[in-house]
């Protein structure tokens, strides 16, 4: 076991210690409790005085030294994983890690050490958000993230404090307007299904594919409208939406509003059920200096446990990036 393995395992026991004591004291829910534990380490105070002596023990030994923001994220990932096995809810599924790095590599190339805005409209846990910014080549990213659910964007906060991220954290609908200026990258991980609320949906041109309000199209439709002009979007999809788009309504709204720069499937065996496959779409908003590349990055991705294949692959990739953002 290397260095950084045991310091990302040692992190995650003490949170698991201190959230687990909290969960039975308390009787709430793991993922509750992972909340109070971690604001009890980044205040420095004791959040249960009953608890005190094992609290204090484990918020003073959480930072160590040469530990890093990365460091942080898979110790606190690993617990929210735990918290979510204990307690499953549709829609609270987490973004799997090897695609946290590929997302962030993708727009740490892109936007090389310029500082930069950043949205995810879906934010969840902002396991994707932080993990994007732990690969930044600056400090100077301004990020934002908005979700429904209050619980996620709790754990949003708490996750992104123990980084000493400053992310600016919004408990609203990621498809009603969202207060920040226009960002140089939105990234999503998008939620799919059927939109509930028809008033908002008839805000979107990308209403009404197939007679429904799909949430996976207005998310796409929502980020570029969040763009800068020449901005990026990158987001994980559902393979199945080009074939959904049956009367090319998508197709001819991104026509006008975009280029469809890279369309990367992903490897079958990240997913439980080959109905639920996804792949990462990297879009361009149109703006004055935007180029069309000779021709759109299609690829399928090798296995990730394919060393050999991987390293290829994203040579491959990265070679294309650099040729796209020169």
């Amino acid at each position: 076991m290397d260095l950084e393995t045991t310091l990302v395992s040692d992190l995650f026991s003490d949170l698991d210690q201190a959230a687990s004591l909290l969960k039975e004291k308390k009787k709430i829910t793991y993922l509750e409790a992972l909340c109070l534990a971690g604001e009890g380490i980044y205040t420095e105070q004791v959040v249960d005085a009953s608890l005190r002596d094992q609290l204090e023990k484990l918020n003073r030994s959480f930072f160590r030294e040469k530990m890093t923001s990365e460091d942080v994220r898979r110790a606190f990932q690993l617990a929210v994983l735990k918290g979510m096995k204990a307690d499953p809810k549709p829609g609270r599924e987490m973004t799997p890690d090897t695609l946290v790095l590929l997302i962030g590599h993708i727009v740490s190339v892109l936007a090389g050490s310029r500082p930069y805005t950043l949205l995810d409209p879906a934010v969840g846990t902002a396991n994707l958000l932080t993990g994007i910014l732990n690969q930044s080549e600056t400090d100077q990213v301004d990020a934002f993230g908005a979700d429904t659910d209050d619980l996620l964007i709790k754990v949003a906060y708490t996750s992104a404090n123990l980084q000493q991220k400053d992310v600016h954290l919004l408990h609203q609908d990621g498809l009603k307007p969202i207060p920040c200026d226009p960002a140089d990258f939105v990234v999503c991980d998008v939620p799919v299904g059927y939109y509930p609320d028809q008033e908002s949906a008839e805000q979107y041109a990308l209403n009404g594919i197939n007679g429904k309000a799909y949430t996976h199209f207005l998310f796409i439709e929502q980020g570029l409208n969040h763009l800068k002009e020449a901005g990026y979007l990158v987001y994980l999809i559902p393979n199945s939406l080009f074939t959904e788009d049956k009367d090319r309504l998508f197709h001819d709204y991104v026509k006008k509003s975009a280029i469809i720069l890279a369309l990367l499937q992903l490897p079958a065996g990240l997913f439980q059920d080959a109905k639920n496959a996804k792949s990462i779409i990297l879009m361009q908003k149109k703006g004055e200096h935007v180029k069309v590349p000779k021709q759109t990055l299609l690829a399928e991705m090798p296995d990730f446990m394919e060393e050999d294949k991987m390293t290829a692959f994203m040579a491959q990739l990265n070679d294309w990036l650099a040729e796209h953002s020169a």
